[in-house]
């Protein structure tokens, strides 16, 4: 059992809403393994108070922070300095006490590329099927490009924000690797052709089930594996269709897992096992009743 003294060093979660995260599962559960005298909490923030969060989280010593929705961007003038590729796609979700501030770094997409290999899902050479085009999507797109996706072709309802993504992938790739598709335009692909799909909504997140952003089989018949980020609950609709066509389909909890793991990892230098993520994993399942 975790005893927290003068010495115990704090990690958090900057948020609005923070209720219903699943980090403390992950990171709690490291420290607890590791003997590591670390405690993470949730820290909601409200509106407009992004910089008081982030000065005053270094004010008090934390050892670091995750950032989740809708801060990730926003806290970005705040930081001393920003990894890479944090700064390419534009959201951070860790924070690492530097000296003089932190350093940002985004765990996200290193995050979903372990957990994808974790499934034995591949993105070098395959044609993928982006759906949505919001601040997720971006990154995903640019974790694609970078890990050799032959083509990209992102989907969503509203073309002309799917079309600012793809210029401006293509234009820091110097090719055209990414298109454009409206979201109810998917007839138009190759007859016979089936992709990976990469589900980039919140759309069937808990509460709303029973939903997905494209309902018809006939396009589920062109995806050969489907990868939702949504991860709660553990099979969503989209899911669904996508094995009722035959392909493989997974959600966004080992993302979940491995983002938490990545950011453990650079603010305490430890290296998480195999087994060790299996043990979070768990934990994360059955604070969300999964197992």
């Amino acid at each position: 059992m975790m005893k927290i003294n003068g010495y115990t060093r704090t990690c958090g979660l900057i948020g609005n809403p923070v209720e219903h995260t699943m980090s403390p599962a992950i990171h709690n559960t490291l420290a607890e393994e590791l003997e590591e005298n670390l405690v993470y909490v949730p820290f909601h923030v409200p509106t407009g108070q992004v910089r008081e969060a982030v000065e005053g989280a270094y004010a008090l010593n934390l050892l670091g922070c995750n950032v989740t929705v809708p801060y990730k961007s926003e806290v970005i003038p705040y930081l001393k300095e920003i990894d890479g590729l944090a700064e390419r796609i534009g959201a951070v979700n860790t924070l690492v006490r530097t000296e003089g501030g932190f350093r940002g770094y985004n765990t996200d997409m290193p995050g979903l590329y372990r957990a994808m290999c974790e499934d034995d899902v591949k993105i070098d050479g395959e044609k993928v099927l982006l759906l949505g085009a919001g601040g997720v999507a971006r990154a995903v797109a640019m974790l694609l490009a970078d890990k050799g996706a032959a083509e990209i072709i992102i989907l969503n309802r509203t073309i002309e924000k799917a079309q600012k993504i793809a210029e401006e992938i293509n234009g820091y790739l110097g090719k055209e690797k990414i298109r454009t598709l409206a979201m109810d335009a998917y007839a138009e692909l190759p007859e016979g052709e089936r992709y990976l799909a990469i589900q980039a909504t919140n759309v069937g997140m808990f509460p709303h089930t029973d939903a997905a952003v494209i309902e018809d089989a006939d396009f589920y018949k062109k995806v050969h594996t489907g990868y939702d980020l949504v991860f709660n609950p553990a099979e969503t609709r989209f899911m669904k269709l996508t094995k009722e066509s035959g392909g493989r389909a997974y959600n966004g909890l080992k993302m979940l897992l491995y983002q938490g793991i990545i950011a453990y990892e650079l603010w305490t230098g430890a290296k998480v096992s195999g087994e060790l993520a299996n043990k979070a994993y768990t934990e994360m399942k059955r604070v969300m009743n999964l197992e």
